[in-house]
């Protein structure tokens, strides 16, 4: 089954160059999938009373160009699978409305339930309500890179901008899971090096290895050249937590 919603680009959500923040382009993915899992009975109003919660695990978006201020997106998405601990949710995305909207881009998204006292992941897709909405439609997209450490692409890119940024997570980077919001991983590695590409056609993939909470320290490490900019935050023990990477699509 699929399902659509009207998202206008707010102003606020816009950046210098009136492109949409990626990360609040990611941000309005992730609202429209926890609206959609509560109207299928398996939001986080089921899941939370049993002290369970979705979690991201891994996104790609391929984007055409970025929409701006006061533009509409029309955002379709449904559920690919539900099955072996993980649920694939994809969507297209469209500026514009009805007959006359424009396909800009496409996303898929990798979920886990996580169970809030052990902090694990735990499989609930063997029950009926999670199989009731599933779509089966698989979306055609390129397989995500294989994202080595940046350390390691020091001998591979010797032309490359490499560097590392500090953050502490605050209380504002943090959601009601008690971790840094998805969306925040992102923000912060864009606060630390801007890709200068985005005014074109784009991809991000980001992987989601491994929770932080209030206090904690990051390290943002990244290596930037002219076609993407990659990514790595690592903890204050140096084990990684996210990994990313910002591509620029040829014409």
């Amino acid at each position: 089954m699929k399902y659509y919603y009207r998202q206008e680009v707010q102003y606020q959500d816009v950046d210098p160059d009136r492109r949409l923040r990626l990360y609040t382009l990611e941000e309005y993915l992730l609202g429209v999938a926890g609206k959609v899992a509560d109207d299928l009975g398996f939001g986080i109003k089921y899941l939370y009373p049993q002290c369970l919660t979705w979690v991201l695990t891994h996104m790609s978006v391929l984007m055409s160009r970025l929409p701006g201020p006061t533009e509409i997106l029309t955002i379709e998405t449904w559920i690919e699978s539900n099955a072996h601990m993980l649920s694939t949710r994809d969507y297209r995305l469209y500026v514009g409305e009805g007959d006359g909207k424009e396909l800009i881009g496409c996303a898929k998204s990798v979920w886990a339930v996580l169970n809030l006292d052990t902090r694990e992941i735990v499989n609930v897709f063997d029950q009926k309500v999670f199989q009731d909405g599933v779509d089966g439609e698989v979306l055609e997209m390129e397989r995500a890179p294989q994202l080595r450490p940046i350390e390691r692409l020091k001998s591979t890119l010797p032309n490359a901008t490499f560097g590392s940024v500090d953050h502490k997570v605050h209380y504002s980077d943090c959601d009601y899971n008690r971790h840094c919001h998805s969306c925040n991983y992102l923000r912060i590695m864009m606060d630390a090096e801007l890709p200068s590409f985005l005014d074109g056609g784009i991809r991000l993939d980001i992987n989601y290895n491994k929770e932080l909470h209030m206090g904690e320290s990051m390290t943002t490490l990244y290596a930037s050249i002219p076609d993407y900019v990659q990514y790595q935050q690592v903890d204050q023990d140096g084990r990684t937590s996210c990994t990313a990477r910002i591509t620029a699509l040829k014409d």
